[in-house]
């Protein structure tokens, strides 16, 4: 599946939390300044931490590895042009999946204008415990696809999820509840039912 690189507007920073600084933001990469020694490595260790993890999880949120790759990329990019601020966020993480939503969604918006035939691609996604929950997880909406991956795949906390998303820890809940529910539904008739848990993780704000 070819994807074009277009230029896109700039995605609004995420909601309430999220992006509002936990810290000192770092000095230098910002518009017009050269990045110092500093600011490279701190986005370095981040890009090394995060990436192929947000590539992950926006290549099973989308249906499509390269398409994710290419969010996460895209994403990572913003991030380091705007690290004096983004470093600051109390989930730079969440920030970079935000961003790459809303690329991929956009993405998917132009692609569909242009070819409305066009479909994922669901080679090379990342491996999850069972090809039938796999199967199932990208049969779910966007939406709730998101919620799952952010509890699930990425295991952050209900609270962070809300802050990734810009929707209400109310709404995490309700659409994770849908999800759950729509995947033993989906699963039952497999006999994989069992791979699902009982009740969500706790989750991290790491």
């Amino acid at each position: 599946m070819e994807h074009r690189h277009e230029e896109t507007p700039t995605p609004v920073l995420l909601g309430t939390g999220a992006d509002e600084p936990a810290g000192p933001a770092l000095a230098g990469g910002g518009h017009g300044s050269p990045p110092d020694a500093v600011f490279i490595a701190s986005f370095a260790e981040f890009y090394r931490i995060h990436h192929g993890r947000i590539a992950g999880a926006l290549a099973l949120t989308f249906g499509d590895a390269e398409l994710g790759r290419e969010a996460a990329d895209e994403a990572m990019t913003r991030a380091f042009d705007r690290w004096g601020t983004v470093s600051g966020h109390r989930n730079p993480a969440g920030w970079v999946y935000r961003v790459g939503l809303n690329w991929g969604r956009s993405w998917f918006r132009r692609a569909a204008r242009r070819l409305p035939w066009v479909e994922a691609d669901s080679t090379e996604l990342p491996d999850t415990a069972d090809p039938a929950l796999r199967a199932a997880l990208l049969g779910l909406d966007h939406k709730y696809r998101a919620v799952v991956v952010c509890r699930y795949f990425l295991d952050w906390s209900t609270e962070r999820t809300s802050a990734a998303l810009d929707i209400p820890t109310g709404t995490v809940k309700s659409r994770l509840h849908h999800a759950i529910a729509e995947l033993r539904r989906e699963l039952e008739s497999t006999d994989d039912a069992d791979t699902l848990p009982n009740q969500a993780p706790q989750g991290t704000d790491r």
